[in-house]
């Protein structure tokens, strides 16, 4: 595999967590001559500047991807339509633009319609992230053998969904390509669902009349721990995602909802059975995330920066 630059620029649009370690990790495998950088908020700009975080900062994201090779859109999903419209004048010919957002067929929606004539639209997942956000929190090791999902809409050049393809393996990730709605779909039930669970479940110990804030956190086991973390992530992102895959997620949460009530009735009628054979099926799906290689069979209580989303 060549170590030349897949990319001569490349323009990130949000520097968050995920376009921090996007550049970090282009920076670490020499993937791009260049890398811009687009945020309208002036702090965060400041502190990217001072952080060197990229080659090139800028506050109008239309000189951030003049003359990019690859444009990527790393805000919230619900800013894609009207940042999309803003770039439309500045792209190039030829140019790649892509996204990290963590639903698809929205983001097709969204900015498909501005997107010119010459420019390869790909809509981009890598499935990994913390619960932390801003420029600082970016790292290089964050996609490393992780997933990306690709969804091209029909049509698009194959070429320019193999460099992509290429360019997010360099980074460290492994790649596979699917249809928008059935990302969406695999997508709501693997994180979505469990995200929304967590906020619920966080909100709920916080509204306890019986229990104070105060015990719920002195008193916090493991699995409220990590309900926790997942819920401390960027609120922004989230309220975003969940009005972006609604069906999916109102789907996947209504046959969450059947199976609730299976645990309830068991619970109620004392049905130890029935209690058992499931958790007992369901742990061999802990047993296949760590065989596959997306977490470690290691205890790990601090969790650190370890990439579950």
């Amino acid at each position: 595999m060549t170590d030349s630059p897949v990319f001569k620029k490349v323009a990130l649009l949000g520097l968050g967590l995920i376009g921090s370690s996007m550049a970090h990790a282009m920076r670490r495998g020499g993937l791009a001559g260049h890398v811009a950088g687009y945020t309208h908020r002036p702090e965060t700009l400041e502190r990217a500047r001072a952080m060197r975080f990229a080659d090139s900062l800028h506050g109008d994201p239309g000189p951030c991807v003049a003359d990019a090779d690859l444009v990527v859109l790393c805000t919230p999903v619900g800013t894609f339509g009207e940042l999309a419209q803003q770039i439309t004048p500045s792209l190039r010919q030829g140019a790649i633009l892509s996204d990290v957002g963590s639903v698809k067929s929205a983001v097709i929606r969204d900015v498909g319609p501005y997107v010119p004539e010459g420019v390869h639209f790909i809509p981009a997942h890598p499935i990994a992230g913390t619960e932390q956000s801003g420029p600082e929190a970016g790292f290089a090791e964050l996609f490393d053998g992780r997933w990306c999902i690709l969804t091209p809409p029909p049509g698009t050049n194959t070429e320019a969904v193999e460099t992509l393809k290429h360019f997010w393996q360099r980074i460290g990730s492994q790649v596979d390509v699917m249809d928008a709605r059935h990302h969406d779909l695999v997508l709501a039930i693997t994180s979505h669902l469990p995200h929304l669970i967590a906020y619920n479940i966080v909100g709920t110990a916080d509204d306890l009349e019986t229990v104070t804030k105060g015990e719920v956190i002195k008193y916090s086991a493991g699995g409220f721990r990590d309900f926790t973390r997942i819920a401390a992530s960027d609120p922004t992102m989230w309220r975003d995602v969940f009005l972006n895959n609604r069906e999916a997620v109102l789907e996947m949460l209504g046959r969450f909802e059947e199976d609730l009530n299976v645990l309830k009735r068991a619970i109620r009628w004392s049905d130890g059975e029935v209690l058992f054979n499931f958790f007992t099926r369901t742990r061999a799906i802990r047993r296949g995330v760590v065989d596959a290689g997306q977490d470690t069979a290691a205890p790990n209580f601090g969790r650190g920066k370890k990439q579950d989303q």
